[in-house]
């Protein structure tokens, strides 16, 4: 199995200003082949520049750049590249399919917070002073770095990336050759039903309560915010109050970014450890979260008639807010480690359908919470429901697997 292991850096200052200015110069490299693409595409001969046009100019703009651009990894630089390449390539795939295009942009100097090594011991080194008591790794004009490591490594170290998140920094490793920990069979399949006023409700008639991590620190962002929307907002250079109140609310967002993960994290493990089949309905969450079309009005031109935008706007909060595709991901994972199955199914009409009789009816979901076949009379807790129905429709799926 491949598996990322994330451990919190701590840089002297000295090693901070370096890994800063890395950033630095790797978001200049790649606007700088950005601009070139776009300058070759923009002039009469319509040409198209391609990753290794790109990757054959590094060695001439290290020679002419010495001190900033030739103290980095050249592999490191070549990652840059193909970053970009990656970002143009996404692209012209959403312009054949008809998506919205999405044309790479520039990226500011705040908004680069990733440097990427594509194998372990070229320009990087993991555990490189493997004899000393405190772990450590090597970057390339930046010197052996402490890391906290709260957890052993396992399999085989292939990249290393280098991550800043607020004012933290973090080492990533993806890692292949992972070995899988099974856990002992437990004999028990289940069904979960995710939603917004309970985060998950398993077909066994258990809830677990949506922590709402975005809407407990509602003041206390809101505060921030608009202290932060006090300063301009296109500025050359930023005051030292007006950074401060910046890094004020990204301090915020990055707690519940860490807050939600950690409530995922033990979620799954908890559902891992006590079933050996999880079934979980296919969700298009972003499909779920997107803004409603606005609808103009016939008989006055240049306006819109209501289309719920305000109402909708609030739900796509709480969707974003639970973060159901990061916590299936993070399920997804820890089920291959432990050996566990986990089926995604079909998700129409989960929670329209009779368990008991398979009538299916919008008018059988009475409210948000409550269930009642208008057929047969059969009452339930709609998100119990839910979760039954997915778990009978997992059914054909195990046993065509078996």
């Amino acid at each position: 199995m491949i598996r990322a292991f994330k451990f919190l850096l701590r840089p002297t200052k000295r090693q901070g200003q370096a890994l800063a200015e890395m950033l630095v110069d790797h978001c200049s490299l790649y606007n700088g082949a950005l601009q070139e693409r776009r300058d070759a595409y923009r002039h009469t001969s319509k040409t198209s520049i391609q990753y290794g046009d790109q990757s054959a100019q590094l060695k001439e703009i290290r020679a002419f750049d010495p001190e900033r651009q030739g103290r980095w990894s050249f592999s490191s630089q070549q990652a840059t590249l193909r970053r970009l390449d990656k970002a143009f390539q996404a692209f012209f795939r959403r312009v054949k399919t008809g998506q919205a295009p999405g044309y790479p942009r520039f990226k500011g100097v705040g908004h680069f917070d990733t440097v990427s090594f594509p194998r372990d011991g070229d320009g990087c080194r993991w555990d490189s002073t493997p004899h000393g008591r405190q772990t450590r790794v090597r970057l390339q004009g930046v010197g052996h770095v402490r890391v906290h490591q709260h957890r052993p490594v396992q399999g085989r170290v292939k990249t290393v990336s280098v991550k800043r998140e607020g004012t933290r920094w973090y080492v990533v490793l993806a890692c292949d050759e992972v070995p899988a920990e099974p856990l002992p069979p437990t004999g028990t399949i289940v069904g979960i039903d995710l939603g917004v006023t309970h985060f998950l409700t398993t077909s066994d008639g258990e809830h677990v309560a949506n922590p709402r991590f975005l809407w407990a620190m509602t003041d206390e962002l809101a505060e921030a915010q608009r202290h932060l929307a006090t300063f301009p907002k296109r500025t050359r250079r930023r005051t030292k109050r007006h950074r401060a109140a910046a890094r004020r609310v990204a301090k915020l967002h990055g707690k519940i970014r860490r807050q939600r993960a950690d409530f995922h994290h033990k979620t799954a493990r908890a559902l891992v450890t006590d079933h050996d089949v999880i079934a979980h309905e296919r969700l298009n969450t972003a499909g779920m979260a997107k803004s409603p079309a606005p609808k103009a009005d016939p008989e006055q031109p240049g306006s819109f008639l209501p289309n719920g935008a305000a109402a909708k706007a609030g739900l796509n909060r709480s969707i974003l807010d639970a973060g159901w595709a990061q916590f299936l991901g993070i399920l997804a994972n820890k089920a291959e480690s432990a050996g566990r199955l986990v089926v995604p199914v079909d998700a129409r009409n989960t929670s329209r359908t009779c368990p008991e009789c398979g009538y299916v009816a919008k008018e059988n979901r009475v409210t948000q919470a409550e269930f009642e076949c208008v057929r047969c009379g059969f009452a339930a807790n709609a998100d119990h429901v839910g979760a039954t129905n997915v778990l009978n429709r997992a059914g054909p799926v195990l046993c065509a697997a078996a």
